[in-house]
């Protein structure tokens, strides 16, 4: 076998609920400079067969790839690697079934009940038992510390009577406004100093550090290794969280979570929460990838440009190095890439169809909306945890292939509980519940020989039918009990997908119709292992007509990272109003912000027109409290970076109105890198399917005929069923059918056409 150049494998592992999907690239042994793509599936969790399943994904791929018998459990060369990129939802599973690490939260003294409080909000306002999620910190240490800003934010004359900074930032006249004592240059006493957002800060007390030294070292005797900070006011005025970050440090804390370097904006308690997240979760994530790490050689951990690397996707969808990699940073890692795949590989720049992506996996459904630019959502609420931190804006609902499927109180359900990858569906031979994907199974939309044989004790057997027909049978006698008419056993199974797709479409409501957005005028685009069997009949109670399937659309969130650009994000408070004379300042921090980000991309080896970069302020009204943060296009106003004109479109968009008679307030100034993987991905689907000459595909074509139930017509016993690596480009079937591949099975209903492109199928329902 010719010999694989060093680092010339592109490897790309989504570890999800239930399947580990790897993506693997290299150079064609014949022709170098084309590359050749590979795909492993294997369960996320098989502890009697491997203890890590993004490893032994790996393991697998340079076993096929170098043509040498790799052991399990042995340390691997990374020589022939270019890159591994992980999404992980490790820290997502450690949050939802409450399993992070224990650390204490250092707060200002008075403060103390503040997180446990929050915001006062009641999510289910009718309930009379209210079960508020416990916070996650352990213990609480109040600091004796104390901050404020001089002056009243809301005042009329503000600007006037607010403190005179020289350009050394000394005070060059006091405040002058409401409270003022009449001597010094504030209400009271104390240091006044300047906060990075432009706020006057007045000390009050600072921390005395013997103090807090004793009582960190008493945290760290009891065994706490994990530190949360949350001062007030620490997002402008950032000195007291950094001293006591690291005396912490020096104490011998690993893990310092400190709120005003994680993310410095307004509003302490969801500043305060996200600190604490961070504190619990990194502790897990480090823990899982140091364990990952111990599985190859040391050149990988060591991240030079010149060696083998290792990338993390992010909640926002661009991808980090491991210095930048966190537990917040990381909660939607494992759906981000599916967004980002969907979006780069359906997107086309000149027709402008939106998109809707629908990923569903074997725990959940998760769904996204793209118009061109990744919808990004600053506060989220995870597990009853609300979080700030900038991540996709992906709604995820409780249904998928591994959904348990029961019925109660004369109601079918699907969901929200999971039979995960371990015990599984019932078909995965290890004595699990009913699922979805049993029903599939039944209702003849799975094939058991098409289907990857990695089940029962030796890892090589097919799905269980007889497990899902009993179990099915079992409770078909429960419904029938209690009906006048007796159901036949394939309305039943059918109303048990009807159930889950009706659960699947809710989200997608929600991102459309509940936000002005005509849900009919989308694209669907179907990914996730269990998306094929659904696609067409949710895109039909949805009213869409066309519907997109990649190639890899069952490993998506895995290619999705193969697509990916490296992203990094310098962000600062701000408090200025938003006119003429403090624009100029405003722009000269962003290019500030603007030479940070690019320097910090060139040392990750992103240089020249391989970095672009999004430049944004997060706008309010004075007065309301709900900011956007808005980046500029071209059409806005003077065409020059206007961003009031594009406040004000987004505001108009978002609430319908504006208040036009209020000032507009800048809380914050970012700056977003993007470091490019790929210059382009070529023509899009669209374009290719105008220019295509269709050819209709004889049914004997076809590898095999199924028995498969269709909503209205019932089961249609000569369903074709072809194979999707014998079919050719532009070759064009007519619903029913079934289109298979190694990692996925796709359900053309009646009155549906697939025509297959380079790279997608692409569906139009009548």
């Amino acid at each position: 076998m010719t010999e694989v150049p060093d680092r010339s494998i592109r490897i790309c592992a989504d570890r999800g609920g239930t399947f580990c999907d790897v993506h693997a690239s290299y150079p064609d042994p014949v022709n170098p400079n084309q590359r050749n793509e590979l795909v492993v599936k294997l369960l996320s969790q098989d502890p009697g067969n491997y203890s890590d399943a993004p490893t032994e994904g790996i393991r697998r791929v340079l076993e096929i790839v170098t043509g040498e018998t790799i052991k399990r459990g042995i340390v691997l060369d990374t020589r022939k690697i270019d890159y591994i990129r992980l999404s992980t939802t490790v820290a997502t599973n450690a949050l939802l079934e409450r399993k992070g690490h224990k650390h204490a939260l250092l707060i200002t003294q008075g403060f103390k009940d503040l997180l446990l409080i929050g915001n006062q909000s009641r999510p289910k306002i009718f309930d009379l038992n209210i079960r508020r999620p416990s916070p996650l910190y352990s213990e609480v240490v109040e600091v004796d510390e104390r901050v404020t800003l001089v002056g009243y934010t809301s005042e009329p004359k503000a600007e006037e009577n607010a403190i005179q900074w020289t350009e050394e930032g000394t005070i060059r006249r006091g405040y002058r406004g409401p409270g003022w004592d009449g001597e010094g240059d504030a209400e009271g006493p104390g240091d006044i100093v300047r906060g990075i957002s432009g706020e006057a800060v007045r000390i009050l007390k600072r921390p005395d550090l013997t103090v807090v030294e004793r009582d960190l070292q008493r945290l760290y005797d009891a065994g706490y290794r994990s530190l949360a900070i949350v001062f007030v006011h620490s997002y402008t005025f950032p000195e007291h969280e950094i001293q006591i970050g690291n005396l912490a440090r020096k104490i011998g804390f690993t893990q310092v979570s400190e709120s005003s370097q994680l993310l410095p904006m307004i509003k302490i308690v969801p500043r305060g929460v996200s600190s604490t997240a961070d504190a619990y979760l990194t502790p897990i994530l480090r823990e899982y990838l140091d364990g990952f790490f111990k599985g190859f050689d040391g050149n990988l951990k060591d991240g030079r440009i010149q060696g083998p690397r290792v990338e993390f996707m992010g909640s926002d969808g661009g991808l980090l190095d491991l210095n930048n990699f966190s537990g917040l940073k990381s909660i939607l890692s494992g759906p981000a890439g599916g967004v980002v795949g969907y979006a780069l590989t359906s997107w086309d720049e000149d027709r402008k169809y939106p998109i809707i992506g629908i990923d569903v996996g074997g725990t959940s459904t998760d769904v996204s909306r793209f118009d061109g630019r990744y919808e990004v959502v600053y506060e989220t609420t995870t597990a009853g945890v609300t979080i700030q931190s900038p991540q996709l804006d992906i709604n995820t609902v409780a249904a998928g292939g591994g959904s348990c499927l029961t019925f109660r109180n004369g109601l079918f359900l699907a969901g929200p509980q999971s039979a995960g990858a371990e015990p599984g569906p019932a078909c995965y031979r290890k004595g699990g519940p009913l699922a979805v994907t049993d029903a599939n199974l039944l209702l003849g939309r799975l094939i058991p020989d098409y289907f990857p044989k990695i089940f029962g004790k030796s890892e090589n057997e097919s799905l269980d039918v007889v497990a899902s027909s009993t179990a099915f049978e079992e409770l078909a006698k429960k419904i029938n009990e209690g009906q006048e008419k007796a159901l036949e056993l394939d309305e039943i199974v059918y109303g048990f997908i009807k159930v889950a797709n009706e659960t699947m479409c809710r989200p997608i409501r929600a991102l459309t119709e509940a936000r002005g957005y005509s849900t009919g005028k989308h694209v669907l685009a179907s990914f996730g292992g269990a998306g094929g069997q659904h696609a067409c009949e949710i895109a039909s109670l949805l009213g869409i007509k066309t519907i997109l399937i990649h190639r890899y659309s069952s490993i998506l969130s895995a290619y999705g990272l193969a697509l990916a650009d490296r992203a990094f994000e310098l962000q600062e408070p701000s408090s200025a109003f938003y006119s003429s004379s403090t624009r100029s300042a405003l722009i000269a921090r962003l290019d500030k912000l603007t030479s940070g980000v690019r320097a910090e991309l060139a040392r990750q080896g992103f240089e020249g027109d391989r970095v672009t970069t999004e430049r944004m302020l997060n706008m309010r009204f004075e007065g309301t409290d709900t900011a956007l943060m808005v980046l500029p296009q071209p059409k806005d106003g003077d065409g020059n970076e206007d961003f009031e004109a594009a406040f004000k479109r987004v505001y108009k968009s978002e609430f319908g109105f504006l208040l036009e008679t209020k000032t507009i307030i800048v809380d914050d100034v970012k700056v977003r890198g993007i470091g490019k993987t790929f210059d382009s991905l070529g023509d899009s689907v669209y374009s290719e399917v105008e220019g295509l000459k269709t050819t209709p595909v004889d049914h004997a074509k076809a590898a095999s005929t199924n028995s498969v139930y269709f909503d209205k017509i019932g089961r249609v016993n000569e369903t074709p069923v072809f194979l999707l690596d014998k079919l050719d480009v532009g070759d064009e079937i007519s619903g029913p059918a079934m289109i298979i591949d190694n990692t996925q099975t796709i359900v053309v209903v009646p009155g549906a056409t697939a025509v297959l492109t380079s790279k997608h199928l692409y569906i139009t329902l009548e």
